[in-house]
Formats: structure tokens, C-alpha cells, sequence
């Protein structure tokens, strides 16, 4: 799990940085929320369909990755208040062809699935979608994927403070957080911004 968190974040960090500088060297402050269609490239079609396609293959990963948290939380709470509940703590097996059987839980099929349909309903139906997730993703970003794991690193491996390695880690620590603080002040105006357009042509 370690490397694939490494891997995947990585991966993640190269694409959205490559993103934001090729589309900031191209617009400046009139980049588009949407690189791939909201500045009238359309053709040739079937390259902005492989596009969007990648995009959504990258959201796909991640949206499991960061969502395991939330579902693993979900699934032992009700696992501790239901120990005796068939449907939310058996398996059960489902044979499928040129695989052979594979054991399913049918509520963490069925809590999973609900998660993913009302967040996507949700998602579509919340008006300026781009900045607001920007806010919860700036607000997120440094406490999930930064603070606490530097921090159990630290007291996993017992470093001391204020020895060369817990100055680095807090220094990156630090970093991070006034990058998440200057993206929330970001999505923040984005809205504000947003919503008087709204409300001006509303």
C-alpha cells in the first residue's frame, strides 16, 4: 500500500502540476476550469474524447484512494454496532467465469455504491462545482496527505525533535500547508467571483 500511495501521488502531483503550469503559461488568469473544452477545442473530436477519458480514468484511482478512509470508517462502525448481522459482516461467493469464485460483502457493495451515486448526484446538481471542490480539496490536502502522516512517521520512528530530519519534515510540513492555505483563498474567490456572475446574469 505504501508504494502504491507513493506511486499514485506522485503520479497525481505530476499531472495536476504539469496542468496548472502549461495552462497558467498559455491563459494566465483566464485559464479555463475545463483545459480540455472551454476554450473552443473541439477537433479533432476523438483526441478531447481520449482526453476527457484519461481524466476520468485518473478520478477513477483517485477517488478510491482517497475515499478507502471514509469507507473503512463507515464499514467497522456499522461492523461493531451489528456483530451479528449476516448482511453487513459475511461474504459471499460469486463465481465468475474464467476467474472462479470470488467472495463479496453485499454491504460494502451496496454502501459503496450508494456513497459513489450521491456524491456523482451531488457533484452535478452543486453549482460551481471547480471552486468548491478546490475549497475541499485545499482543506483536505494538507491534514490528510501531509500533517498526520508526517506526524505518525515521526512518532512511528521516534525521531527526536529538532534533529536535522524533523526540522526537513516540519519544513515540508509547513510548506504544504501554506500551499493548501493559498489554493483555499484561491477557491474562495473563485466563488465569490462565480456567484456574482450568477447573480448578475441570474
Amino acid at each position: 500500500m505504501k508504494r502504491a500511495s507513493l506511486f499514485g501521488i506522485s503520479i497525481t502531483t505530476v499531472f495536476y502540476v504539469l496542468c496548472a503550469c502549461f495552462g497558467y503559461a498559455a491563459f494566465g488568469n483566464n485559464a479555463p476550469a475545463n483545459l480540455l473544452t472551454s476554450f473552443g477545442f473541439y477537433e479533432p473530436y476523438w483526441l478531447v474524447d481520449f482526453g476527457n477519458a484519461c481524466v476520468a480514468f485518473h478520478l477513477l484511482g483517485a477517488y478510491q484512494v482517497y475515499s478507502q478512509p471514509v469507507f473503512a470508517f463507515i464499514e467497522q462502525w456499522f461492523s461493531d454496532k451489528c456483530p451479528n448481522s449476516r448482511f453487513i459482516n459475511d461474504q459471499c461467493g460469486v463465481l465468475i467465469p474464467f476467474y472462479g469464485l470470488y467472495n463479496i460483502n453485499l454491504f460494502r457493495l451496496v454502501w459503496r455504491t450508494a456513497f459513489v451515486v450521491s456524491t456523482t448526484s451531488l457533484a452535478i446538481l452543486f453549482p460551481f462545482f471547480n471552486d468548491v471542490l478546490g475549497i475541499l480539496g485545499a482543506m483536505n490536502f494538507w491534514p490528510l496527505t501531509v500533517y498526520f502522516p508526517v506526524e505518525m512517521y515521526i512518532a512511528h520512528s521516534k525521531i527526536q525533535s529538532w534533529t536535522t530530519r524533523w526540522i526537513f519534515l516540519q519544513t515540508l510540513s509547513f510548506v504544504c500547508f501554506l500551499v493548501s492555505l493559498v489554493a483555499a483563498i484561491g477557491s474562495i474567490e473563485g466563488v465569490v467571483e462565480s456567484w456574482k456572475v450568477r447573480n448578475a446574469t441570474g
